[in-house]
């Protein structure tokens, strides 16, 4: 089981979402900025590491599962408890009248009493608390597998904050040369002044979508460190190309992963647990004996004597009828249970499955056929503006058209990227069957 629950939590390491980063594609250094080689990168490692670190437990629903373990073990030892001894002190003929009057007559009768259970419930009450201690390690690691999954979710939305930006740079560099072709063109008498303030208005927007790339990122980058509690992050993420999508099972290969998710191997131990349940409610059939032995003191002659009883309650087993068909029916349900979420989750992985690969074919294709196209349609445009071919708006309608799909490319890929995520945490697999080689960074 530990075993198996190590193999699950290694994927987080292992996959860092698929992205390769490649030394030409890393973002230069910029006032204000740090490179991907300063101390303050992070990596997603790093946030892996600083969330779900064994030696330093930082996050609170974490560190809540060492007071549960507490909580269970507690409960552990009352359940282990045997039946107390009762001392008890029986005075009899005491201030009553005629002979008993005063103290007269009194005797005295002192006893030892308690409980012998029968029927194994001690061992039942051992085996329900050690299998509920023994369940919060699974519990605990699907709690850490869905932090580390949302640790990715942030890391990337941080991360397409920056590609965001870098989407933004490139639309100012060509509103930047509209500008400036739409300046020549006033003082050659070719156009007039309203161009050149419709091409400034349309550099302005492109520095204010720069502008709200920038704040997203600060809040994205706030949003991924208050995960283990820093109120002012100074680092810059470090996540390589979200446009690289690799290959991957299809839906039927990836349903067979999914008998090791720790949400259904949580069925396991509960099936456990309420076996014990079960046993314990068996249990309850069987009447425990109440026992008593002591000595008392005869008043007539002044001897001691020994007394002693037994007692056993009658119609435990009808009694005791409900709560075990309960726990049958319980019992039983379980792997009804089990049956449904394993089809919520397949109907999950599925819709995961066919977002990814809905996404990568539009991302190859944006790359391969729609950017190139109106790369080569926007740099005819400028020349034929700059010849006076075709006005301002024209060419300026190419430059939305490209600029509106780099940002399909990237949300694309952010899609398939999330969908990944998903994915990644259903089968706690890397899925990673081979690095698209083909996969580049921002298209031209």
């Amino acid at each position: 089981m530990h075993m198996r629950l190590a193999a699950l939590a290694a994927w987080v390491v292992a996959c860092a979402l698929a992205w390769p980063v490649h030394a030409s594609e890393r973002p230069t250094p910029e006032k204000g900025r740090l490179d991907d080689q300063s101390p303050g990168t992070l990596t997603l490692d790093d946030a892996f590491a600083r969330v779900a670190s064994h030696r330093n437990k930082t996050h609170p629903e974490l560190r809540l599962f060492d007071t549960r373990r507490d909580l269970l073990q507690a409960e552990r030892d009352r359940a282990l408890q045997r039946p107390a001894f009762v001392a008890g002190a029986t005075l009899e003929n005491a201030l009553g009248s005629g002979d008993s009057a005063g103290l007269g007559g009194a005797e005295l009768t002192l006893s030892l009493a308690s409980v012998l259970e029968r029927g194994g419930k001690l061992d039942a009450r051992r085996t329900l608390a050690q299998s509920r201690i023994d369940a919060l390690a699974v519990e605990r690691e699907t709690t850490r597998l869905d932090l580390l999954a949302e640790v990715a979710r942030r890391h990337l939305a941080a991360v397409a904050a920056e590609h965001q930006r870098r989407i933004a740079e490139q639309d100012i560099t060509q509103r930047r040369r509209t500008v400036a072709a739409a300046r020549q063109r006033l003082q050659a008498g070719a156009s007039p002044e309203s161009v050149v303030f419709t091409a400034q208005a349309a550099l302005a927007r492109a520095e204010l979508e720069r502008d709200r790339a920038v704040q997203r990122g600060i809040g994205a980058r706030q949003h991924l460190a208050a995960l283990w509690g820093e109120r002012d992050p100074r680092f810059v993420v470090s996540g390589g190309d979200p446009l690289s999508l690799p290959t991957i099972e299809p839906a039927s290969a990836l349903a067979t992963m999914l008998d090791g998710t720790p949400e259904l191997v949580q069925f396991i131990d509960e099936q456990r647990i309420r076996e014990a349940r079960l046993q314990l409610a068996r249990s309850e059939a069987t009447p425990d004996l109440d026992w008593q032995v002591g000595v008392r003191r005869l008043q007539t002659d002044g001897d001691i004597g020994l007394v002693g009883g037994v007692s056993m309650a009658l119609g435990t087993r009808g009694r005791a009828e409900p709560s075990i068909r309960a726990a049958e029916a319980e019992l039983a349900s379980l792997e009804i249970e089990r049956e449904a979420r394993g089809m919520s989750l397949y109907s999950t992985l599925a819709d995961a499955r066919g977002r990814y690969a809905l996404a990568q074919v539009e991302v190859r294709r944006l790359r391969d056929e729609v950017l190139p196209k109106l790369a080569q349609a926007e740099s005819a445009a400028e020349r034929a503006y700059r010849a006076g071919a075709i006005s301002y708006l024209e060419w300026a309608q190419l430059q939305s058209e490209r600029t509106q799909a780099r940002r399909q490319q990237l949300d694309a890929a952010l899609e398939a990227q999330r969908a990944l995520i998903e994915l990644q945490r259903l089968t706690g697999q890397t899925l990673v069957v081979a690095p698209n080689a083909n996969a580049q960074g921002i298209s031209p």
